[in-house]
């Protein structure tokens, strides 16, 4: 324990314009601390802001991913007993026991009966069949002038080739989508739970239908998966499919849309990216940081009393990692609220650290260069067909765009 351990003050309360723009916030909390006590959702937690703290955090023993432990300090700070507490619903069973939500060894073996689908080899393998669904999603545009490029782009491109790897028929996919759509929205908690049934339901017969007739995709590979004798249970089945549903298909959706709005707020950066095609990956990687989608870890709870960056955190305490002010430390990031898609960004913590790195994190990034590409191969102008403060965000663990007009010219 270093001798000044600072004590954080009584949680603050986030103001609602929080999840319209969270960067003035972050700048704040950044200057008075790194570690931030604060009450998100109702709920009082502790937000790591700053970047070396970030990265410590995410590599810190003493958080876990404790299903069964947060259940029992969520239940007495509510003052209910655990044998009060109701029976889980199908979805709540099915549906959280996928690696985000443990650590070793469970993590571990999950990852690496899984990993196999995530090769680098892998994902440049899908270049081809992305390129052909951007190319089909621009083609169904022909003519309009006027689109919301969320609705033509940024949603169904990750949620057709999500759904075709995972091995989800066409006749499904719309329903898939909204689906993961109102899971990642704060809505309310029965039409949470009744949806979340629903995609459990869909998942176990999903699965059942592979077993009987399996074929090239990745819900076959998972119940084929072999690692010393060992498998994946029904149960871990259905997790992972949604784990990489979920995961899969937001994140890459604001991250399209983040991304592009940043160029259009930057048209000195758009007209660099339209002269030298080469700086597409390096500007992909300042979407990430600049405004990345992810903008908050998964929960984790303290098993002992931690201390990150001078600040003890007791035991029994949720604590986020906020990689969205991470990516916007002064220290780190010089003149961090400037976008420069020549800017190095190597570290930047869009896709976590450590154990818990998003494994999906090429796949994102090459879906948004080949997106991004074939707009500026298509259209000699793109603009906002709306002024920048009309638009409007949501934000729970991912940050996006409820839509993005634009007006486009061949």
């Amino acid at each position: 324990m270093s001798q000044e351990t600072l004590q954080a003050p009584e949680p603050e309360v986030l103001a609602e314009d929080f999840l319209l723009d969270p960067y003035p916030t972050y700048a704040r909390l950044r200057e008075r601390t790194p570690v931030a006590h604060l009450v998100l959702n109702g709920m009082p937690m502790w937000l790591v802001v700053r970047y070396a703290e970030a990265r410590a955090a995410l590599t810190e023993p003493g958080l876990v991913k404790d299903a069964e432990r947060s259940a029992r300090v969520i239940a007495r700070r509510m003052g209910v007993e655990p044998a009060e507490q109701p029976e889980k619903s199908l979805g709540e069973r099915m549906l959280v026991n996928h690696m985000l939500n443990m650590d070793p060894p469970d993590h571990t073996r999950l990852r690496k009966l899984v990993a196999k689908a995530f090769t680098a080899r892998q994902i440049q393998g899908m270049r081809p069949r992305i390129e052909r669904i951007v190319a089909q999603l621009l083609d169904g545009i022909a003519g309009q002038e006027e689109v919301d490029l969320l609705k033509v782009l940024g949603y169904p491109l990750p949620i057709t080739l999500i759904s075709d790897m995972i091995g989800v028929p066409k006749a499904d996919q719309a329903t898939f989508g909204a689906w993961s759509n109102i899971l990642t929205m704060a809505g309310r908690p029965e039409e949470l739970q009744q949806v979340a049934d629903q995609m459990a339901t869909y998942l176990v017969g999903l699965i059942a239908d592979k077993r009987a007739a399996p074929a090239d995709d990745l819900i076959t590979g998972l119940i084929e998966a072999r690692d010393n004798g060992d498998r994946l249970s029904e149960n871990e089945l259905v997790s992972m499919v949604f784990q990489l549903l979920v995961a899969g298909y937001e994140t890459t959706t604001h991250l399209i849309g983040n991304g592009v709005l940043a160029l259009l707020r930057h048209p000195d950066q758009l007209a660099a990216l339209r002269a030298d095609r080469s700086l597409l990956p390096g500007a992909v990687e300042e979407f990430c940081r600049y405004d990345n989608s992810l903008h908050l870890s998964t929960i984790s709870i303290t098993a002992q009393p931690v201390e990150i960056g001078g600040v003890r955190i007791p035991a029994d305490e949720f604590v986020l990692v906020s990689f969205g002010s991470a990516n916007h430390d002064a220290s780190r990031f010089p003149d961090p609220e400037r976008f420069d898609i020549r800017r190095p960004t190597g570290g930047h913590l869009a896709f976590g650290h450590g154990l818990h790195h998003c494994m999906g994190a090429p796949l994102a990034r090459l879906q948004t260069e080949l997106a991004l590409g074939a707009l500026l191969d298509r259209f000699e102008r793109i603009e906002l067909a709306v002024r920048p403060d009309e638009l409007r965000y949501q934000m729970n663990a991912t940050r996006g765009l409820e839509a993005l007009p634009v007006r486009l010219v061949r």
